[in-house]
């Protein structure tokens, strides 16, 4: 026991000195041990294991789901819960439920890379990464990590399992993409460590994922074992890098990904997440990360088909795992640990090192002083006016100009200009449209085919392309239409066009010519704000910033024009 003590003393004393900035990091070591000691000393074998559970729960499913759930915190004892889909109201009330049914407080996670909205109704969507990736000012993604803590805060969520610091080297990846802050370490770096210091000066704590780095897969850890096959010179000086950074500064959390890494780890196909030499060696002897350990979700089919429900779960913290993330079966799981334990294949040491863990981060989080969630002006406090502000300063120091012939950008000497807009594309494009026209008279010309669009068009010598895909989420195809190639290489075979991408910058890579294009820009998502600021920086109202986070066929990532601003109106709040 008294080894366990001096680890758990160590873990608090190596963050003492970044306490000042961060109110995660209890200055009182003496009070945060007692309260540690005090509750490990008084639970059971069972009550012990139980912590080392995060189970999945919605807000959005009935009553007997609910008590699913319920039954997990009073019969098996599970140390957290991460929320998923659902809305803010219907999940405050049951975090308030379920923390009122634990006897010891629950650790409450979600998955709110860009705010709440990637799993709530009714909250705010802040930029995906690929655009944040796009700023050069990196208090800006601060500012974005700290509100986004501050929402996470006032629903009761202590952990947010972001920032990604994946490096997105593959423009093929599936699953992670627009979740990255793009190809280029240092940037994904320095984005990735504002994220985390902004979040956590709100009080809630970082996830660094995913562990050693999915950055460059083909395929997708929900429904296979993706396999990472660089040597490990270049694994260490480019998918860890991030890792060592942000471990300094005081990360409090590390995801590790179900990957399948031959350079790190011997044993054929084995994952990462599974992987004493990956999770120990590496991650906390190599990189010296004494944090929290969360697997992936157990039940993803990367690692899920690995074994049966139970020895996955003792395999993962036998490999050096604190937090079991969504377990298959927690009955069997918890079962299959105790009976380890009971057999010394578990040692109290190995149990009170990762239980101790999780109940330094309940203290850290103010659950040794729990509150109820108030429900009061909750929904107003989650959409607020200072959100809207920042959200609009992304996009203008995002939005990226890659190709300016003959500074076509910004448009001047509009007396003489004619201008049309042409929509290509799955999705609406008409905020974008009524912002242009504020500027001057532009008309949106549509045919039937293209010889018609071709005719329609002779009468403009202004012709702005806008390529607007969805928004509703960053995995969705983000390409051209062998069609709307065809019509967009004939539109600027015979008119001075401006070519706007709605869309993550990889569309551009199914450009296989950009000569006859005047100008391209890059606005990176469909949003409402993305198209008002793009129709500004258009015109001269706002500067163009943004540099590009990958490359993208022609263009080469750090690519942007910097353009400045005419005398027109920007529109904002």
């Amino acid at each position: 026991m008294k080894s366990t003590i001096s680890l758990v003393t160590l873990f608090l004393l190596s963050f003492f000195a970044l306490a000042q900035e961060n109110p995660l990091l209890s200055q009182d070591v003496a009070a945060q041990q007692k309260w540690v000691d005090s509750i490990y000393d008084s639970m059971t074998l069972e009550e012990k294991v139980g912590q080392l559970f995060m189970v999945q729960a919605f807000s959005n499913k009935d009553l007997r789901y609910e008590n699913t759930i319920y039954g997990l915190i009073t019969d098996y004892h599970i140390g957290g819960i991460i929320f998923s889909k659902g809305g803010p109201y219907r999940q405050a009330k049951l975090t308030n439920t379920f923390q009122e049914a634990s006897k010891v407080k629950l650790l409450i996670g979600m998955d709110a890379e860009w705010g709440l909205s990637m799993r709530l109704d009714s909250t705010y969507a802040f930029p995906w990464n690929m655009t944040l990736g796009a700023i050069k000012d990196e208090r800006l993604i601060e500012q974005t990590g700290r509100q986004i803590g501050e929402h996470c805060k006032r629903l009761g969520v202590h952990f947010n399992f972001a920032p990604v610091v994946d490096i997105n080297t593959n423009p093929n990846n599936p699953i992670i993409g627009n979740r990255s802050f793009g190809e280029d370490r240092d940037n994904v770096t320095t984005k990735g460590l504002a994220f985390m210091k902004g979040m956590q000066s709100a009080g809630v704590m970082a996830n660094a994922k995913h562990f050693p780095g999915h950055g460059d897969t083909d395929s997708d850890s929900h429904k296979t074992l993706p396999t990472i096959n660089f040597d490990e010179k270049r694994i260490d000086s480019v998918e860890l890098y991030p890792y060592k950074t942000l471990i300094k500064e005081g990360l409090s959390s590390v995801m590790v990904a179900h990957l399948n890494v031959p350079a790190l780890e011997e044993q054929l196909d084995y994952p990462s997440s599974l992987s004493k030499t990956i999770i120990t060696d590496i991650l906390k002897e190599k990189l010296g990360f004494q944090g929290l350990i969360y697997t992936d979700a157990l039940e993803m089919k990367g690692v899920a088909n690995f074994n049966e429900p139970g020895d996955i779960d003792l395999a993962a913290f036998l490999a050096g795992n604190d937090v079991l993330l969504m377990s298959e079966d927690v009955p069997k799981a918890s079962t299959k640990l105790i009976e380890a334990y009971n057999n010394h294949v578990i040692t109290e040491e190995r149990l009170a090192y990762s239980v101790k863990k999780i109940l330094m981060a309940k203290y850290k989080i103010g659950l040794s002083d729990y509150k109820p969630i108030s429900l009061n002006n909750l929904g107003h406090d989650l959409n607020r006016v200072e959100d809207d502000a920042l959200n609009e300063e992304l996009f203008e120091n995002a939005i990226t100009v890659v190709r300016n012939q003959n500074n076509v950008l910004p448009i001047r000497g509009l007396d003489t200009k004619t201008v049309a807009y042409v929509s290509l594309g799955d999705d609406d494009g008409s905020i974008f449209y009524k912002e242009l026209q504020k500027y001057t008279k532009v008309n949106k010309v549509e045919a039937e085919n293209l010889d018609e669009l071709l005719a329609k068009l002779q009468q403009y010598n202004t012709v702005v392309v806008g390529f607007h895909k969805s928004n509703d989420s960053p995995w969705k195809d983000y390409k051209f239409t062998e069609k709307e190639l065809a019509w967009l290489y004939e539109i600027a075979r015979t008119n001075n066009v401006i070519l706007d991408v709605f869309a993550k910058p990889y569309a551009l890579l199914d450009l296989n010519t950009i000569e006859n294009f005047e100008s391209i820009v890059v606005s990176y998502q469909n949003s409402k704000v993305a198209q008002e600021k793009s129709a500004q920086l258009i015109f001269g109202a706002i500067a163009a910033k943004g540099h590009l986070p990958v490359s993208c066929g022609f263009f080469k990532v750090g690519q942007g024009l910097e353009l400045g601003t005419l005398s027109n109106l920007a529109y904002s709040i």
